[in-house]
């Protein structure tokens, strides 16, 4: 990742404890958000690039001013676990971008998800022609501020400051490693506590490697399946496979921002400018 930007002419900066290691996390909570804090209230840096998920970002959430950190108005990339940030920030008014990260790009991808990560930061939020498009599952048209992300961390965001707010809104969704059971078990307590009412449309991309881990002692069902049942019946326009998540190959999306969703032909357009 740092060789491809530096190729483009930025200029990159690792945080001072970008390599550190505590346990499962990547050093303290306290280290963590100290460099999170250091970097959007840095004038020298535009915009921060997370190095990989995995788990902890919530743990952050105490040491953070995150209305101090939203009026920096620089851009701020990540996923997966990521989204909690994502969640928190576009509540204070700072769009995000769902974008792969510097481990994501370790491994070749294909071309247009260079294309997409490198033209998101130019400011130019076009689909690149080689991105496939995603499947209807109910068709229609629908705008609406893009919110979301991976679904077991907007589960948990639930009875948080900062819970994902549907209303009016284009709702990504999400997620890797997740028995098929457990992906059924957050979309039906999101269902159930109202979390989707007077949404937009529904952007589902791949629930990554959870058809791997069906229990066939329980029944085996896919998630696709499990997903159209649960997600139809709100009648909202929805596709499904749209090219984002933890799937190899991912588009770049801004969050917080307006888009357009076609579920006919499976497309997703921007409509407003992510300002940096």
């Amino acid at each position: 990742m740092c060789e491809l930007l530096r190729e483009q002419d930025y200029v990159v900066q690792l945080s001072e404890n970008a390599l550190a290691t505590g346990g499962y996390l990547a050093g303290s909570d306290e280290v963590r958000a100290k460099d999170l804090t250091d970097a959007f209230l840095d004038p020298a840096v535009d915009a921060v690039l997370c190095t990989r998920g995995g788990y902890g970002s919530a743990r952050l959430l105490p040491y953070l001013d995150l209305p101090a950190l939203a009026a920096q108005n620089k851009l701020f990339l990540g996923f997966s676990d990521i989204t909690t940030l994502h969640l928190a920030l576009n509540a204070c008014g700072l769009p995000t971008v769902h974008a792969p990260m510097a481990l994501t790009l370790h491994w070749p991808r294909e071309p247009w998800v260079y294309e997409s990560f490198l033209s998101c930061l130019r400011g130019d939020l076009s689909v690149p022609g080689g991105a496939p498009a995603a499947t209807t599952v109910v068709s229609g048209r629908a705008e609406g501020v893009v919110t979301g992300g991976c679904l077991m961390l907007i589960t948990d965001a639930i009875g948080t400051e900062y819970p994902m707010e549907a209303g009016g809104k284009l709702i990504l969704l999400e997620d890797v490693d997740e028995p098929p059971h457990r992906v059924d078990g957050m979309l039906t307590h999101l269902l159930n506590i109202g979390a989707f009412e007077g949404a937009a449309g529904i952007v589902v991309g791949e629930m990554t490697r959870t058809d791997e881990k069906v229990d066939e002692g329980i029944g085996g069902t896919s998630w696709r399946d499990i997903v159209v049942e649960r997600l139809k019946p709100l009648g909202l326009p929805m596709v499904i496979d749209f090219p984002f998540g933890h799937a190899k190959n991912m588009l770049t999306l801004p969050l917080g921002i307006r888009a357009r969703l076609d579920a006919d032909t499976g497309t997703l357009t921007y409509t407003e400018a992510l300002c940096s």
